[in-house]
C-alpha cells in the first residue's frame, strides 16, 4: 500500500509538473499587456516583470517561475484586474466564497442522495424504482447551469425567496448571506445527488443480491438486520471515496454557476482572468483546479485500500 501511494503521488506530481509548464509556455507566448503609464502600481509591475525575466527564453522563465514559487510562493502580481497587487492575496479574499457554496452543498446532497439510492435499491424493479432512475439519469444529464436558470426563474423571480445574486460583502455566516447563497447551492446540488443515488443504488442492488446475504437471511437476521449489519457495509466500499473525493472537490467549485449568480469566488475570477488577459492569476487558478482534481483522483484510490482491507493496490501476484 505504501508503494502504491508513493508511485501514485509521483504520478501526480508529475503530470502536475506537465501540465503547469504547458499552461505557463502558452501564456508567456501570448502578447504582454501594455502598462499604464499613467498610474503609480506600474512600476511594481514592471520590476516583476523584470524579475520573472520576461525577456528570457520560456524555460528560463519557467525555472524562473518555480523557484519563486517554492521559495518565496510567489506567483506574481495582477497585471489588469488587480493592477499590481499580489495575485496570491487575490485569490485568498476569493476563497472563502467558493468552500462555502460547494460545503453547504455537499453537507445536505450526501445523505439525500445515498437515502434515495438505498430506498430505490429496497424498492428494486418496482414503480418508485424506475421512477428513481429515470429522474437521475435525466438529472445527471442536464447541464449544471441550466439548473441555474431554472431556480432563478422559479425561486427567485416567480416565488421571490431569493435574490437573483449573491450579496457583496464579507459576513459570510449572517443569515442573509446564506440565503443568498442557496439559488447556487441548490443548482450545484442536483447533480450531486443524481451521482450518489446511481452509484448508491447500483451497489446495494448488487450487494442485496449476493451469496452471503442469502445466509444471512437462513441465520436468522431479518431484511432489514441484513441491510443494516452487512448490505450496507459492503456498499459503503464504493460510496465512502466518492464521498471524500467530493470533500476534496468543495475548493474547486463551478466557475460557471459562481458567474451565474454573483458568487465573488475563485470560478468568477478564473473567468474574468481569462477575458481580461490577466496571465499571473491565470496561471495561479489553473494550478489551483490542477492541484484539486489529482489530490481527489489520488484521495479516492488510496480510500479503497483503508476502507477494505482485501483491496491490495499495486500488489504484484
Amino acid at each position: 500500500m505504501f508503494k502504491y501511494t508513493l508511485q501514485r503521488i509521483l504520478y501526480m506530481m508529475l503530470v502536475f509538473f506537465i501540465i503547469t509548464m504547458m499552461c505557463f509556455i502558452l501564456v508567456r507566448m501570448l502578447p504582454p499587456l501594455p502598462l499604464d503609464p499613467m498610474r503609480p502600481e506600474t512600476t511594481v509591475v514592471a520590476a516583476r516583470r523584470e524579475a520573472m525575466g520576461y525577456n528570457k527564453p520560456y524555460l528560463v522563465q519557467f525555472g524562473i517561475f518555480l523557484k519563486n514559487i517554492f521559495t518565496d510562493f510567489n506567483w506574481g502580481v495582477s497585471e489588469k484586474l488587480y493592477y499590481g497587487q499580489e495575485v496570491v492575496k487575490v485569490f485568498v479574499t476569493k476563497m472563502p466564497p467558493t468552500m462555502l457554496v460547494n460545503l453547504y452543498s455537499i453537507l445536505w446532497t450526501i445523505p439525500v442522495g445515498i437515502g434515495l439510492g438505498i430506498f430505490a435499491a429496497l424498492k428494486k424493479n418496482s414503480l418508485i424504482d424506475y421512477g428513481i432512475s429515470t429522474l437521475t439519469m435525466v438529472t445527471i444529464s442536464v447541464p449544471s447551469f441550466v439548473y441555474a436558470f431554472l431556480v432563478q426563474y422559479f425561486f427567485s423571480y416567480k416565488l421571490s425567496w431569493f435574490p437573483f445574486l449573491m450579496n457583496s460583502g464579507e459576513e459570510y455566516f449572517t443569515w442573509p448571506m446564506f440565503v443568498s447563497m442557496l439559488p447556487a447551492v441548490l443548482s450545484l446540488s442536483f447533480g450531486t445527488i443524481a451521482g450518489f443515488t446511481r452509484t448508491t443504488r447500483a451497489e446495494l442492488t448488487e450487494v442485496l443480491t449476493s451469496d452471503f446475504m442469502l445466509l444471512a437471511r437462513t441465520k436468522g437476521l431479518t431484511k432489514a438486520q441484513a441491510t443494516i449489519r452487512h448490505a450496507m457495509k459492503n456498499c459503503m466500499v464504493v460510496v465512502l471515496p466518492s464521498i471524500f473525493g467530493s470533500f476534496i472537490g468543495i475548493l474547486s467549485g463551478s466557475m460557471i454557476i459562481e458567474r451565474i449568480f454573483g458568487v465573488p469566488g475563485i470560478g468568477g475570477l478564473t473567468l474574468n482572468a481569462i477575458n481580461g488577459r490577466d496571465y499571473n492569476i491565470f496561471m495561479l487558478t489553473t494550478c489551483f483546479y490542477t492541484a484539486i482534481g489529482l489530490a481527489a483522483s489520488l484521495v479516492v484510490d488510496i480510500s479503497y485500500g483503508f476502507i477494505d482491507p482485501r483491496i491490495r493496490m499495486g500488489s504484484k501476484k
